[in-house]
Order: structure tokens, then sequence, then C-alpha cells
């Protein structure tokens, strides 16, 4: 664990597991990390990344204001969940979408928890892929690019199948509208 933490201090990009798909990842406070990200999928910096949180509490720290409906998702929910919130603050600007928004999980894995945790900040959780190729259900699918330009590939879950994405949920009012089941 120390030394993937090590490595998210320095800019550097993580391929870790996470509680759906095989994800890169990096401190999504820092901008330059987050480029790194973006460079490596090949992928527009319009487009949206999700990012992990290990609790309600480091949530609150990086959104404004938590409706109660995506409290209440967050407690009930017995899957993945990413709830898309309004006006993030303490991220890096290029993890925000352009209508400042921005798409978080809590994930259940142990790990992921853990590693947020002793890292202490959220990080970056995007589909270990370049942008265009199908997503890796698997460790053993993700391609030549990716592996060759990660700067740490943690070492667990190597022979886990991803079953599915998360869910991903934007609450507006009292709706919570379905983006991605």
């Amino acid at each position: 664990m120390k030394e993937v933490i090590s490595c998210l201090k320095q800019e550097k990009i993580i391929l870790y597991p996470t509680d759906t798909v095989w994800g890169l990842g990096c401190d999504a406070t820092n901008e330059e990390a987050v480029k790194k990200i973006y460079q490596l999928k090949n992928r527009e910096e319009s487009k949206s990344l999700i990012i992990l949180v290990n609790s309600i509490e480091m949530l609150q720290d990086y959104v404004e204001n938590i409706p109660e409906k995506a409290l209440q998702i967050l407690k009930e929910s017995k899957k993945p969940t990413t709830i898309i919130y309004n006006n993030p603050k303490g991220l890096a600007p290029n993890t925000i979408a352009s209508d400042n928004t921005i798409a978080i999980r809590i994930p259940q894995d142990e790990f992921c928890i853990q590693l947020i945790k002793e890292f202490g900040k959220p990080i970056v959780s995007t589909s270990a892929n370049v942008s265009g190729e199908p997503t890796p259900k698997s460790f053993s699918e993700i391609s030549e690019a990716i592996l060759k330009n990660v700067d740490y590939v943690v070492d667990l879950h190597q022979e886990k199948v991803a079953e599915k994405s998360s869910t991903i949920l934007k609450i507006e009012g009292d709706d919570v509208i379905v983006i991605r089941e």
C-alpha cells in the first residue's frame, strides 16, 4: 500500500482493481496528474471522469451540497452507485464537467476504501482502456498501450472478472435520473 500511495503523491498513474472494473487512477485534486490520465487514454479533457471517495464524510469535503436523496441512495445501495453532484470543490478543474458537476462513487471494495483512506484524498477512477476501445472485463484484457504507460500496477485481484460498471444517477430536486443502469 505504501508504494501505491507514494505514486499517487508524485502525480503518477496507477492501474488498480475497483469494485467495478480495472481502473486508471491518480490524485483527483492534482490537475497535472489528471492531465496524464487524459493523455494516456487519448481522451478529450471535456469528457468527464468518475472520482472515488472512501466515505460520506470525505464526500462532504468535495461537494458543496449533498442532497438528502443522494444520502438515502448511498446508505441503501447494495451495488456500486455513482452519483453526479453539482458544485464540486477542491478537485482538479479538469475533473469537473463543463456544467460544474462531478460523478463520485463510494466504492464497496475494501482495497479501494483503504487506499483512499490512507491517501487522504479522492482518486480518479476511469476504465483502463484507450478511448474508443472496449472496457476490459479483466486484467488480462488490458492493452499493452495501457500496461506499459502506467507508473504502478496493483498486484491484487488480477483474476477477477468485472460484472459491469456502476449505475450512474443524477439527482435534480426530488427526481432521480438514471444516466447508466
